[in-house]
């Protein structure tokens, strides 16, 4: 076996534990609430069509928006706000096949069980139900792949399952990750999809004796899919836990990990929660579900404080850092000393034929170019400033995930992208990144932000990160970044790549 291998297994009884809980939960609640509304709807045929409707309706919006959406509603993320989108995803294959069972029951059978004295309930317990448990048990079976295979999307709303495989595999380019998650996703819905056929099959054949067994088979495979949450509950670690927050990019899992282990060996307990959306992540800090997490300057001040202008980096900084106290009590604000900035960069052939050094140089020629940008880039206040402050008219926009731009700006599938300043692909594909000379983007200085509750509860915390105030450099940063988008390496040796250079720095400065 090898070691990336491996190093992928060792989370795999956690991600698929966690993973079975959340799945199970959903599928559990859904078919709760989608039976007897289905019953319900036989006996009141006016509630058939919205109550499908709905249902149908539901099963219409992506997946992952259904997931996001829950956040804002909710005002939490994780494990509830996943599982209630989960429930809802759920619910229509239950409805429609126990409507369907229940009304092709043979209405002769019905007239012989009313014939012999049997109530309405009687008659649904007894005829009814045995006889359209076949054609349920197959809507359940279709709810269990749909519920396995979404619950993959449930990572970036804070719930860890098989996704953070995939979420965090795609970012870094660990081919290894996605793999395993993909291959544990797919064993567990066929798993599960081949017991439940069995069930099916014995109702079909009226065995109740399999049909019972399969059902204990199925509990007992889930008990101890479980296990791993069950063996680990707090209580056997008694130290003060921080958790982490992390974007959906290379860096931001390199910096948890970084702060992970300088926490860890100040004697905490951390837990990171991967892969969350920008707006979820910063939602969790204010909400205090999550205690620290690194975001930009820029980030925060045109999404978060709607703010449009550019007064310079040290007004930038300041504002945030302001607003975040007086506004959500966050006064613990650590600026590492490197900005990670968005910036359009092409290939070094594109900008010496173009003759292309600013974005200014980009306008004239922008009508017969595609720009690709990560899939939040054309919803965020900066492209909006960009086409306001220079007036750029691309032919083609292009939403990509952003592992996948550099590649294909250097492939020549896109002619420009929304690059990341510390990105190590800049220099390892020889991009040219092009100068906002209106400083139409705002600066992106790195911020660790901490809450008051997670430094109460961390004394210690405040003497661990302090120290890194300014300590972070540029280079330093696309260093570690390069270590794991262009070498391979993990994040954890990225990690520790650069806490062994702030090592350096420290004793060469002493």
């Amino acid at each position: 076996m090898s070691d990336a291998l491996a190093a992928q297994l060792a989370f795999l009884p956690d991600y698929l534990s966690r993973h079975l809980l959340l799945s199970v939960t959903a599928l559990g609640i859904g078919i709760g609430i989608s039976l007897p509304l289905a019953v319900v709807s036989t006996r009141v045929r006016a509630l058939q069509a919205p109550l499908l409707g709905v249902a149908s309706a539901i099963q219409t919006v992506p997946s992952l928006a259904l997931l996001a959406l829950m956040v804002p509603l909710l005002e939490d993320i994780g494990f509830v706000p996943a599982a209630i989108a989960l429930v809802l995803y759920s619910m229509l294959p239950v409805l429609r096949n126990t409507i369907t069972g229940l009304e092709t029951v043979d209405p002769d059978l019905v007239t012989a069980g009313k014939g012999l004295g049997m109530t309405p309930s009687q008659l649904l317990v007894k005829v009814q139900l045995p006889l359209a448990m076949p054609v349920i048990i197959a809507g359940v079976r279709t709810a269990t792949v749909w519920v396995v295979g979404i619950t993959t999307l449930s990572t970036p709303v804070g719930a860890t399952s098989l996704g953070n495989y995939i979420f965090s595999g795609l970012q870094t380019q660990n081919t290894t990750a996605v793999l395993v998650g993909c291959v544990a996703a797919a064993g567990l819905a066929l798993t599960l999809d081949g017991l439940i056929r069995v069930m099916e099959g014995a109702a079909r054949r009226r065995r109740r004796g399999l049909l019972a067994g399969t059902a204990v088979c199925t509990v007992a495979l889930v008990l101890a899919g479980l296990s791993p949450i069950l063996a680990g509950r707090p209580g056997s670690d008694a130290r003060p836990e921080i958790v982490l927050g992390t974007k959906t990019f290379t860096e931001q899992y390199i910096l948890a990990r970084f702060l992970g282990d300088r926490l860890e060996d100040a004697g905490y307990r951390t837990r990171t929660v991967d892969s969350l959306g920008s707006t979820v992540v910063f939602d969790a800090l204010t909400t205090r579900q999550v205690d620290c997490y690194v975001d930009y300057s820029g980030t925060l001040w045109a999404n978060q404080m709607r703010r449009t202008d550019n007064p310079g980096r040290d007004a930038v900084l300041l504002g945030v850092r302001d607003w975040l106290e007086t506004r959500h009590g966050i006064d613990f604000v650590v600026s590492l000393g490197f900005e990670n900035a968005y910036a359009l960069a092409v290939t070094r052939e594109t900008a010496e034929v173009r003759t292309l050094a600013t974005i200014d140089d980009l306008v004239p020629v922008a009508i017969g170019m595609s720009l690709g940008g990560d899939y939040e880039f054309f919803g965020r206040p900066e492209w909006r400033a960009l086409e306001a402050q220079y007036g750029l008219a691309f032919e083609k926009l292009v939403t990509m995930d952003s592992t996948l731009m550099y590649a294909a700006v250097d492939s020549g599938q896109v002619d420009v992208i929304t690059a990341f300043s510390t990105d190590g692909r800049i220099a390892a594909f020889d991009l040219v990144v092009l100068e906002d000379t209106r400083e139409a983007l705002p600066p992106y200085d790195a911020l660790l932000m901490c809450t008051p509750e997670g430094l109460a509860r961390a004394p210690r915390m405040a003497n661990v990160l302090v120290p890194l105030e300014g300590a972070v450099t540029t280079e330093a940063m696309r260093t570690a970044n390069r270590h794991v988008d262009v070498d391979g390496e993990s994040v954890e040796a990225a990690a520790r790549l650069l806490s062994a250079r702030l090592a350096t720095q420290a004793r060469a400065g002493e």
